[in-house]
């Protein structure tokens, strides 16, 4: 049998064919390396284990749920890949599945491997419809391919890439009245991309009522729609979508990140029939050769089979009303100087330190502590947690013990720094 694997052996491979900054960031959380996991718990080489409120809002149902796990054995066992001429049943399958916790309205689907395809399908089913403009939302972000950079709004990312495509458009995020005067500029010409709750920009929850009010403005100029739930849609508001939150029916919803069960990748845009009608006319207009493979599709079958026989949506909402308070009383209690706000809805939580560097620090006690979670690509200074539905009391209070010993070690940490450094 050949050696197994040790993170010295790894971190070379990761220098020499991946990324070297992967292999730094790596070094940073003690080079450890995960070979398994289960529910809400990760194993590293050495047995460690660690509670995983990480993961980028992926697991809502945790690693490896059976009921998913069942769906794709019994899946890879028969037809794992299909030719994508005949018919097969599993997409159909999915695709009913997938509809039927979504406003009726939305029912025709196209499948994708990442939430950035998945972006890229609402944007080209835009453009086709005649939408050649689009407004997103400054802090928003949409994923990295050529089309979703151009709607993720962030420097850093979009500067070695351009010229990007063109006619894109950044506004305040929870600004009205910005997008009424661009709608009203260009009657029946614009394209929205917006988020419920933006995620990756720092947990950041718009005005009460914006989203509908988005809608209705979209609706009176007679524009295009998307709504981005790859990370908060399937659960983790504690609604089946943000969407629900304001009963907002968008032309295009996008799924992702949660949707293969923890298991697969799998996105998918979700359209209204006057939206998706470019595809329907022509098949071939827009494909994936793993568009729909039946083994993802399981996946989805059985994490949303997952979803409703366990009432994951409710205990999204139950868990989130818990730890939003006493995360955020531990953080005023332990680091007030260094926590500018404590926010989120459901299991999508922000906690937001006066610097990034302070986020760093955070993410790095919270791991000595046994916790992972992540930090906001567009809101660098905000530490995210994710956690799974699947929580146990005595997993929430891990976390919540985790999180009161790594802050306490932040503000000692803080105290010694020597001043105005990192």
């Amino acid at each position: 049998m050949p050696a197994a694997d040790t993170e010295e052996d790894i971190l070379g491979l990761y220098r020499a064919h991946l990324s070297k900054g992967r292999a730094t960031l790596a070094e940073l959380f003690g080079s450890h390396m995960e070979t398994s996991s289960e529910g809400a718990w990760l194993t590293t080489s050495d047995g460690e284990r660690f509670l995983n409120a990480g993961g980028y809002g992926v697991f809502i149902m945790g690693a490896r749920h059976p009921l998913v796990m069942e769906e794709v054995e019994r899946q890879l066992r028969t037809h794992p890949t299909a030719t994508r001429i005949l018919l097969e049943p599993t997409v159909a399958r999915a695709a009913e599945a997938l509809v039927s916790v979504l406003p009726p309205a939305l029912d025709r689907v196209h499948f994708s491997l990442s939430g950035a395809e998945a972006v890229e399908t609402g944007l080209k089913l835009a453009r086709a419809g005649g939408f050649r403009r689009t407004i997103s939302m400054t802090g928003g972000y949409h994923g990295k391919t050529l089309g979703a950079l151009s709607a993720t709004a962030k420097e850093v990312y979009q500067r070695p890439f351009r010229p990007l495509v063109p006619d894109f458009l950044h506004l305040p995020f929870g600004d009205a009245d910005a997008l009424e005067a661009e709608l009203s500029a260009h009657p029946g010409e614009v394209c929205v991309i917006v988020e419920p709750i933006q995620g990756e920009g720092g947990v950041i929850i718009p005005p009460e009522g914006y989203l509908k009010r988005v809608e209705e403005l979209v609706r009176a100029h007679g524009g295009f729609l998307i709504l981005d739930e790859v990370q908060s849609g399937f659960g983790r508001l504690g609604t089946w979508w943000g969407a629900d939150i304001d009963g907002v029916v968008p032309d295009v919803l996008l799924t992702g990140k949660a949707l293969g069960g923890g298991v697969l990748p799998v996105s998918a845009a979700i359209a209204t029939r006057k939206a998706f009608r470019p595809f329907d006319k022509d098949p071939y207009v827009h494909t994936s050769t793993f568009s729909g493979q039946p083994v993802l599709m399981a996946a989805v079958q059985g994490a949303i089979r997952a979803m409703r026989e366990e009432d994951l949506v409710a205990k999204s909402a139950k868990l989130g009303a818990e730890l939003l308070p006493r995360i955020a009383e531990i953080a005023h209690r332990n680091i007030p100087e260094l926590v500018v706000d404590v926010r989120g809805r459901g299991l999508l939580i922000g906690v937001e330190l006066v610097e990034a560097g302070l986020a760093g620090e955070l993410l790095i006690e919270l791991f000595n502590h046994g916790v992972v979670a992540n930090h906001s690509m567009n809101g660098s200074a905000v530490v995210r947690f994710t956690p799974p539905a699947i929580l146990t009391d005595n997993d929430v209070a891990f976390l919540l013990n985790s999180f009161d010993l790594a802050t306490q070690a932040l503000i000692k940490g803080a105290a010694t720094m020597p001043e105005g450094g990192n």
